[in-house]
C-alpha cells in the first residue's frame, strides 16, 4: 500500500501543496494571494511554507515589483511528485486498496 505523506498530510499543506501543484510547473503564485485563498494570517502561512521548503517541495522566490518586496512560491519536481504519491495514497485508502 502507498504511503501517506506525513508533512503534506496535515491540512493547511495539503491546501497549499494543492494549490501550487495545480499551476503549471514553472508557474508561481504570489504569497498574498494564497494567503487570500487559503483564509490564513502570514505568520500562519510563513510557518507551514517553512517546513514545506525545509523538506524541498516548494521554493520560495523574493523579488520587488514597484519598489515593493514580494514573495512567490512553486512548487518543486520533488513536491509535486510527493503530492502525486500522497494523492495516490489516499485514493488507494478510499478504494479499500
Amino acid at each position: 500500500m502507498a504511503k501517506l505523506d506525513r508533512l503534506i498530510h496535515q491540512p493547511v499543506r495539503l491546501q497549499i501543496m494543492a494549490a501550487l501543484v495545480a499551476l503549471d510547473d514553472e508557474a508561481g503564485i504570489a504569497f498574498t494571494s494564497l494567503r487570500d485563498s487559503l483564509e490564513l494570517t502570514d505568520g500562519n502561512l510563513s510557518t507551514h511554507l517553512r517546513k514545506l521548503e525545509d523538506a524541498g517541495y516548494l521554493q520560495l522566490e523574493k523579488s520587488f515589483v514597484a519598489r515593493k518586496p514580494h514573495t512567490f512560491l512553486r512548487a518543486t519536481p520533488k513536491g509535486r511528485r510527493r503530492f502525486q504519491d500522497h494523492a495516490a495514497a489516499l485514493g488507494a485508502i478510499l478504494r479499500g486498496d
